[in-house]
């Protein structure tokens, strides 16, 4: 495996603020191919990570790529020419919806759904599955199916691994998806098993449900939980099979991180190389770039425009939360090294008057998000081609660990380390109340506040009055702080703060970032985000600069 190339034609070395007309117009894409093979060309690749080229029958797609979520042929907020201005290659549509309303019979009377929601570029559709996790209290699974009671009417619905092929024929789309057995990811014992090999048995009743293979690409589903015996007899059952694609579900459901790339690592392994690899419901931005790292190939969530309609933005730092305060009088743009149409146009403080009272605000945010996650896929493409795929994942976490304000999601990372080309982060969980708090010692205020909460825990309990305080104590997760208006408390070096605060009284510890108007503190951290597994390594912190020399030295075996 090399890191360059022996020719390249790709673009140079752009800013964030040429990119976009660069990409459209230094990289002519194809005309639209009569073919319906989902081929992924490799153009190049670092170690696992690879970029590539898939033919579809609407669009030629560059991965990595971000497909964001129409569920009902709409992107909330968006139109379709907004997404093609910001460079989206394919909307992902849901089969169980769109069935519903406004049915698949009306979608084929108008010509499929790329004339009924006037979309040039190519599309992708659920089967169906995913309905039996989040519609669980509406659902009845069988061998024969899924009957669902509708949202709608209350009417019964049966979705059959055939139905759910016919309307996705109906609907058009250029990859449908195989009907799959959903459970939870935390799910335990038997059920996983079943869910699996009922996957595997319902895969062949949908290939012998395809009408128009020629036309569209049905991608089967890995299933199998958390379990590597599960997930390697389902992926070799599939494989054989043949088919234009293979997507990993079941997880980012949950589950922690180091599970979750042990699974997508263990897949991507064992899956064919000239197939493309579509990890399902992955949105979160750190998520997308190890997966990439993994060999991955395409993502999908809602993530970006569920977190606008709340009044935040992405960033390379991490998510923006326009609805405080204090971003009234900021005239800043939301990011100011991005080149969407938001960030040129737009301050900060507009955006925070929008979001408070007027839809438009979720509609700006909504455009600035995508593009943030599409510029994200691009800039993991050419990197990739490029041959500098490790220094840009040096860069992009460098800006979130580095950052007051990159806590994208529920964990954060509060350690880096590159020992030997590798990536490995350290991360603790965060409790979504009020705010999360940002510590620059890294470690040091975890267990130190740890020793003094089980302290006082053990000889302090919490009196039963007070126990209608807005935030408690969770134990072994969480241990939160409420106050009104700063002071000068240091919870490191005082033990008055959660005394305090069993009493009943206000407290704010200093020196550290926060946002909105409490703190979390963490004693319990999570499994550690480990790619790969990091046995006899020496560890070198990730701190102020970014050591390149690890990354760039030629590993002596490939990663396993």
């Amino acid at each position: 495996i090399t890191r360059k190339p022996e020719t390249s034609n790709c673009a140079p070395a752009l800013s964030q603020r040429e990119f976009l007309p660069a990409y459209l117009h230094c990289i002519p894409l194809s005309p639209p191919s009569a073919s319906a093979s989902a081929s992924a060309f490799v153009l190049a690749r670092f170690n696992r990570a690879r970029a590539a080229r898939m033919t579809l029958p609407h669009f030629v797609c560059e991965t990595p790529l971000f497909m964001p979520v129409g569920t009902q042929g709409t992107i909330k907020g968006l139109t379709t020419s907004q997404l093609e201005e910001i460079g989206c290659q394919i909307i992902l549509g849901n089969t169980y919806h769109l069935a519903l309303r406004p049915t698949s019979e009306l979608i084929n009377e108008l010509g499929g759904l790329h004339k009924f929601m006037n979309w040039p570029r190519a599309l992708l559709t659920d089967s169906g599955g995913f309905q039996m996790v989040s519609l669980l209290h509406l659902a009845d699974i069988t061998e024969n199916g899924v009957t669902f009671q509708s949202p709608v009417d209350g009417s019964p619905m049966l979705l059959t691994p055939e139905e759910s092929i016919q309307i996705q024929n109906k609907i058009g789309a250029d990859i449908i998806m195989a009907l799959d057995d959903v459970v939870k990811t935390t799910t335990t014992g038997p059920r996983i098993g079943e869910a699996m090999y009922r996957t595997i048995r319902w895969i062949d009743r949908c290939i012998a449900a395809h009408q128009r293979p020629d036309e569209q690409n049905l991608f089967a589903i890995v299933q199998g939980g958390l379990d590597p015996v599960l997930r390697d007899i389902c992926v070799k059952a599939l494989t054989k099979r043949n088919l234009p694609g293979y997507a990993i579900g079941g997880l980012a459901g949950g589950e922690d991180k180091d599970s979750f790339w042990r699974v997508v690592a263990q897949c991507t392994a064992a899956l064919p190389e000239d197939k493309p690899r579509y990890v399902m419901g992955v949105g979160y931005p750190l998520d997308i770039v190890v997966c990439s790292a993994l060999g991955a190939d395409m993502y999908d969530c809602v993530y970006p425009t569920r977190t606008a309609r709340f009044g935040s933005a992405l960033t390379p730092e991490g998510v923006l939360k326009l609805r405080h305060k204090a971003m009234a009088e900021d005239t800043r743009p939301v990011d100011p090294t991005c080149a969407c149409m938001v960030c040129r146009t737009y301050s900060r403080a507009y955006i925070h008057s929008l979001v408070t009272k007027d839809a438009m605000g979720s509609q700006l945010l909504s455009y600035h998000n995508l593009y943030y996650m599409l510029q994200l896929s691009r800039d993991l493409h050419y990197s990739i081609i490029q041959g500098r795929f490790p220094e840009f994942v040096c860069d992009f976490l460098k800006k979130m660990v580095s950052s007051d304000n990159h806590l994208n999601y529920d964990t954060q990372i509060t350690d880096v380390f590159l020992p030997m080309k590798t990536l490995y982060l350290k991360m603790r969980k965060l409790l979504k109340i009020f705010l999360t708090v940002t510590s620059p010692s890294g470690s040091a205020m975890p267990w130190r506040l740890q020793k003094l909460i089980l302290e006082l825990v053990s000889h302090h309990p919490r009196p039963k009055q007070r126990s209608k305080m807005p935030l408690g104590l969770i134990t072994g997760i969480a241990r939160a702080m409420r106050r009104k208006r700063p002071s000068s408390l240091d919870i490191l070096s005082s033990k008055r703060a959660p005394r305090n605060y069993y009493k009943g009284k206000n407290c704010k510890p200093t020196g550290f970032h926060t946002r909105k108007g409490g703190y979390v503190i963490v004693p319990e951290k999570l499994p550690n985000y480990v790619v790969p597994d990091l046995t006899n390594f020496m560890l070198k912190p990730y701190v102020s600069q970014c050591p390149i020399e690890v990354l760039t030295t030629e590993a002596s075996e490939p990663i396993k």
